[in-house]
């Protein structure tokens, strides 16, 4: 799905809704689904990142989505009027059975020591990428204590800001359940970590920069 620069310029200008959008990709038009992708692709890529902890798996995951919602265009309709909280959701899926591999990689990652030697035009930038992951690795030990249903209440909300409406919406549980998740991973990671706001500690991670590094190279 990767355009030029004057291309992704005259996508992002595109005023229609998710909703619009969807339904002209239904009709044959590859162009909004690339309106969608532009405009959802950084926060699904974020979403996976602070899952996974590696911005590759991230990467691939995020690719995965959007190439699943293209394959099942015809059956499926975005009910909101933004689409993103449909496409975490399907990143969720993908994610769950992703649980297994990503907690032996964050397992390595939390004990690598940062400041492998590097060439002086790359080294910041994979420094500063390995150092975010081993932040993040570090947030996901922790984390990984929760619950899974917990978990995921606290990526939503807490990490990709959906409203608990939408959160609902994704984990398909009444809203109240969101709260009351959201409400007890808070206060058992406070405990955990000795934090009283644990969650700001991915606050840390570069996801801007990274986000819009590889932003550039779809």
């Amino acid at each position: 799905m990767g355009t030029g620069r004057d291309e992704r310029t005259q996508v992002g200008v595109d005023n229609r809704s998710d909703r619009a959008l969807w339904d002209a990709a239904v009709a044959g038009d590859p162009e909004a689904f690339g309106v969608l992708f532009e405009r959802h692709a950084r926060s699904v890529y974020n979403h996976c990142f602070r899952r996974t902890a590696s911005w590759a798996d991230a990467e691939e995951l995020m690719s995965t989505v959007f190439l699943e919602a293209w394959r099942r265009r015809h059956e499926v309709r975005p009910l909101a009027s933004s689409a993103r909280p449909w496409f975490l959701g399907v990143a969720n899926n993908l994610l769950r059975n992703h649980r297994r591999s990503h907690r032996r990689r964050g397992a390595a990652l939390a004990r690598l020591a940062v400041g492998a030697e590097c060439t002086p035009d790359v080294a910041d930038d994979v420094a500063g990428r390995l150092a975010d992951e081993v932040q993040m690795a570090r947030v996901l030990a922790l984390v990984s204590r929760l619950p899974r249903r917990d978990q995921e209440v606290l990526a939503l909300c807490a990490w990709s800001e959906l409203s608990y409406q939408e959160a609902a919406a994704v984990l398909d549980v009444p809203v109240g359940t969101v709260r009351s998740r959201l409400a007890r991973a808070r206060r058992r990671l406070a405990e955990l970590s000795g934090n009283p706001s644990p969650v700001a500690d991915t606050d840390g991670v570069r996801l801007t920069r990274a986000s819009r590094k590889a932003e550039e190279e779809l």
